[in-house]
């Protein structure tokens, strides 16, 4: 088994996630989290004042999956979150030693 965590941007989450459900893959975890990669935050404008962002709003895709299947969502995910600009994201590829269904534990 593996786990891939996806951090992308929060606007293409619906895009990824319908395009995850229309090959087969409906289970995941979504979290919204905050940081920062190369682009060390964004200079935004508020009121007239421009103001530094050092932590960026992102959201957290977490899918724990057959090996089989993991090149298979990696490209979904990064085709779908796909813009071409600096904060795209990234994806993470993990082991998994073991899954407990606690609900039949």
């Amino acid at each position: 088994m593996k786990k891939i965590e996806a951090i992308i941007r929060p606007e293409k989450l619906e895009k990824v996630s319908d395009a995850l459900i229309e090959k087969g893959y409906h289970a995941m975890t979504v979290s919204d989290v905050r940081g920062r990669g190369a682009q060390r935050g964004v200079a935004l404008q508020f009121r007239g004042k421009e103001i530094m962002v050092n932590l960026i709003p992102k959201v957290k895709i977490e899918i724990v999956i057959s090996e089989e299947a993991t090149e298979e969502i990696i490209e979904i995910i990064s085709q779908n979150a796909y813009t071409g600009k600096n904060g795209d994201g990234k994806i993470f590829l993990y082991e998994v030693e073991k899954t407990i269904n606690v609900r039949s534990e």
